[in-house]
């Protein structure tokens, strides 16, 4: 198979590192003889279906480089969610530019539009290699150890609650962050990271992985303010009942819903708001404070990691070696090897398409309320180097002399 016109696009919500993959995908093509083109696609899949390509192979090594280094998605993203009408549409723009390899850079609705596309050229008899590109902060893609842009926002969230231990533990009260995360708690977790200290922040941290019951949410923040005097709390956006039914659901009267008729769990700070809301009026604690990360985690330009950096470009150029030596369609999966290495490998895209990955019971503790050393052990390396620290004094006490 002639290697021909290549065409990347991006999707979804913007990462730290997702422009290394693109630029992977874009230096790897260029070594490869037999490639004509590497067009790129702004604004994701809508990109494609209005025809709105740029010529990457004009684009200079260097600044391309540039770009790599860059957070957020360089070409634009898109939060079209193609259905098979969509992806046919994409797939005969694809044909009639002669393109015949097809790279998308995304997380779970991503690589559901490379297998139907996949699905389209094969019942065409077109010869298009379509390989999906990981990508997500929720590091919620099935067959992955991680996912990259997890990482760097990881790394945010870690540092973040670390420096809000700090501001708390000067002026004691109880602090609410609720950080992004719909069905996996992944990033949420990853507060636990900024602990240095057994009575360090957040003492309480609430997955979707686990039911949520704000009664004893309540009980759990008065047992933490008395034995430390203070709370820091991480919550999961996407916590929810045992019905299942979002807390945001259940405490808000009025709700905003995202295209898909989901409620809007992010961009909004009216989690933070009722929850420390509920401390007030039912614990009577006054010194409430709470925060929503919102977008803030996704492309963070001063909390990279040098791990997420490095394994997004090699995602980026491990597609085009897959799409110009191998014969099968698929996405490539980061899998750990050893303390700490990586290897990749291509999956079916059936095998990831459309699934979403959970946080595994071995990283929650049994109360629900904390991450296991399995997880620490698990997160840590994917943080990078650089991390910082945070000291105390030793306060040798002053006796009080007499009156």
């Amino acid at each position: 198979m002639a290697s021909g016109k290549i065409l990347v696009a991006q999707g979804g919500g913007p990462t730290a590192v997702i422009n290394q993959s693109l630029v992977g995908v874009a230096l790897e093509a260029r070594r490869h003889h037999k490639v004509e083109r590497v067009y790129g696609a702004r604004h994701g899949v809508r990109g494609i279906l209005n025809e709105d390509f740029v010529d990457l192979t004009q684009e200079t090594s260097h600044n391309l480089e540039l770009v790599a280094a860059t957070p957020g998605s360089a070409l634009g993203s898109t939060r079209d969610k193609p259905d098979a009408r969509y992806c046919h549409e994409i797939f005969e723009v694809l044909r009639r530019h002669a393109i015949e390899h097809f790279f998308y850079i995304g997380g779970n609705d991503s690589s559901d539009t490379v297998r139907i596309v996949s699905e389209e050229a094969r019942r065409a008899g077109y010869p298009l290699r379509c390989i999906h590109i990981p990508k997500t902060i929720d590091n919620d893609l099935v067959g992955n150890d991680h996912t990259p842009g997890f990482p760097s926002a990881a790394r945010f969230v870690a540092q973040a609650f670390a420096g809000v231990n700090l501001d708390n533990a000067a002026l004691p009260g109880v602090y609410v962050g609720v950080v992004m995360g719909r069905h996996a708690g992944f990033l949420t977790a990853a507060s636990a990271l900024g602990k240095k200290f057994p009575d360090d922040g957040p003492h309480l941290i609430y997955l979707p992985e686990r039911v949520f019951d704000i009664a004893q949410f309540l009980a759990d923040v008065k047992a933490t303010c008395a034995r430390h005097g203070r709370c820091v709390v991480a919550v999961s956006e996407g916590i929810h009942d045992a019905s299942g039914t979002p807390m945001l659901g259940l405490l808000a009267r009025e709700l905003e819903r995202d295209a898909h008729g989901n409620v809007q769990l992010s961009g909004t700070g009216a989690l933070a708001d009722l929850l420390c809301e509920e401390i007030r009026s039912k614990l009577g604690i006054q010194r409430v404070r709470g925060d929503t990360f919102g977008y803030l985690q996704r492309s963070f330009i001063g909390c990279v990691s040098d791990v997420d950096q490095r394994e997004a470009r090699e995602v980026g150029e491990k597609a085009v070696q897959f799409a110009m030596w191998g014969t099968q369609d698929g996405s490539v999966a980061i899998r750990r090897t050893g303390f700490y290495s990586v290897d990749y490998e291509l999956l079916p895209l059936e095998a990831v398409a459309g699934k979403t990955r959970v946080m595994e019971d071995a990283f929650i503790t049994p109360q629900g309320t904390d991450v296991t050393d399995a997880f620490r052990l698990y997160l840590r390396p994917l943080l990078g180097s650089g991390m910082p620290d945070a000291f105390r004094l030793r306060a040798a006490p002053v006796p009080r002399r007499p009156a």
